[in-house]
């Protein structure tokens, strides 16, 4: 099996293992890492999930071995044109052209990058919340040199992280991004040594996963669903979610901290 599912606790990680292909994406593993998301993104006993690309590379972006195929016009009009177009009654899409990126998750999701994040590996880690990269890991919209363009987010996440001109420079030269740049310029989360990069976003996930869940997911909703919103309408949006959170949640909280039953052990630096 290409794809698998690792669970410690309260988190998951999701596992691409095509090493011989550097996790070059091809039907079958976009489809199974679909429903991974989708299994694991409704599973009440996970937090968050970490996604991890086994053998030293994140993605390396669409399986050209299969890509090529499309020089046959009726199949690549009925596998990609058809099969993958977004519905034009507004229904639910397919999945995308690399897997998942087109689902929108509840849950928190970082990915641990190694290697390569290039092309659609590229948008895959885009489609995540946060990225930690390896020193030695790098991203690069590759397909430039192919002919191919961005077709599964790239376009629409690299600006909105980094803003229109840096992104459209990136974009459009196709040239390499190393992990200390990707960390300046706020393509990427944390750095950490080779080979780490796991490990690190599982702790970071674990981190999460410890918080009351209410409060962190109806934050994470409102930092999602407020962006580009007008000011008051996305202060409008985190009102509503907040309070009635504080109501299920925050009350108890609140109540736990006064008594000090909420202090010492992990939250010992309030």
């Amino acid at each position: 099996m290409t794809i698998r599912i690792e669970c410690d606790g309260k988190v998951a990680t999701v596992i691409h293992s095509r090493p011989e292909a550097r996790n070059a994406m091809d039907p079958e593993s976009a489809e199974a890492l679909t429903e991974a998301f989708l299994e694991l993104d409704a599973k009440s006993s996970v937090s968050a999930i970490v996604f991890w690309g086994e053998g030293g590379a994140f993605c390396a972006g669409w399986d050209l071995k299969y890509a090529q195929a499309f020089t046959d016009p009726v199949r690549f009009k009925a596998e990609i044109v058809e099969g993958l177009a977004f519905p034009a009654d507004g229904a639910t899409p397919p999945r995308g052209p690399m897997g998942p990126s087109r689902l929108e998750m509840s849950k928190p999701l970082i990915a641990a990058i190694e290697g390569p994040a290039v092309a659609g590996g590229m948008e895959l880690a885009l489609w995540c919340d946060v990225r930690v990269m390896a020193e030695d890991a790098y991203f690069g919209v590759y397909c430039r040199r192919w002919g191919i363009p961005l077709i599964d987010g790239g376009t629409v996440r690299l600006p909105r992280l980094v803003g229109q001109g840096r992104a459209l420079e990136i974009i459009m030269t196709g040239r390499k991004v190393e992990a200390q740049e990707a960390l300046r310029i706020g393509l990427c989360e944390q750095t950490v040594p080779h080979g780490q990069a796991r490990a690190a976003a599982e702790a970071m996930a674990q981190q999460i996963a410890r918080f009351p869940q209410g409060a962190m997911l109806a934050d994470r909703r409102s930092a999602i669903a407020g962006h580009g919103l007008p000011v008051r309408e996305a202060l409008a949006r985190e009102w509503g979610g907040g309070v009635e959170t504080i109501a299920t949640e925050g009350a108890a909280g609140a109540e736990r901290f006064a008594s000090g039953k909420g202090r010492g052990g992990d939250f010992a630096d309030i």
